[in-house]
């Protein structure tokens, strides 16, 4: 059952924005760096949504427990925060959706794992004022643990069962669940391919951000999505 919301929460990275093609770059640019050729953008695009540690996993074949791995994390890093809204916009169809939003009065947020000072860079450069965000470095826990979305509710005083969430990992899913929240899957964002999408165990999965407009709409989103 998927219930009239109060309020929308989304994570950011391939389900609010895409991101994408800047962080691709500054994977690139760091290859670059170490003497590697870019890697193909369509081979980044999936492993977006896993951040740092999992760009450089698959660009760098490197992981937390190498010597070098912060260095090359940081230096990753800054290189992402020195370009990183040239190409990033909102996913087609979420402008209208955050203006209808606004126009309602209905609050709307951002929950992510995304480093805080890069996450609000980031809508502040695309002049997007949600009415709560909580980042990745905020909390002793991140997703999955439910913790973010429950400080998220907290802040918007209002009960999880009443607000939506809105991912594009199974991450996500399974921390909205454990809020207690309803939980919609996104097909449009990075998707890293470790399991089905269907298989997340998401309230609603759909197709494109416009689906989000028509299940607001709808007397009963549960079977606008049958």
């Amino acid at each position: 059952m998927l219930p009239a919301p109060q309020a929308i929460l989304f994570d950011l990275d391939g389900t609010l924005l895409d991101t994408a093609p800047d962080m691709a770059a500054a994977l690139n640019r760091l290859r670059a760096e170490q003497g590697r050729g870019p890697m193909p953008f369509d081979d980044i695009r999936p492993h977006v949504s896993n951040g740092a540690r999992g760009l450089l996993g698959i660009g760098l074949e490197i992981t937390p427990e190498a010597a070098d791995y912060a260095r090359l994390r940081q230096r990753f890093l800054d290189l992402y925060a020195a370009d990183l809204a040239v190409h990033t916009c909102l996913f087609p169809g979420l402008e209208a959706l955050v203006e209808s939003l606004e126009g309602r009065d209905m609050p709307w947020g951002v929950v992510t794992n995304k480093p805080g000072g890069l996450t609000h860079r980031l809508l502040d450069a695309l002049e997007l004022v949600p009415a709560v965000v909580v980042c990745g470095d905020e909390l002793k826990r991140a997703k999955p643990h439910p913790d973010p979305l429950l400080f998220a509710a907290g802040k918007l005083r209002l009960a999880p069962k009443d607000i939506w969430y809105i991912g594009d990992h199974e991450r996500d899913i399974i921390a909205g669940n454990a809020a207690r929240m309803p939980t919609i899957a996104g097909r449009w964002g990075y998707l890293d391919g470790e399991r089905p999408i269907e298989d997340w165990g998401a309230t609603m999965v759909i197709d494109r951000p416009e689906d989000i407009a028509g299940l607001l709409q709808t007397d009963n989103p549960t079977e606008a999505n049958a």
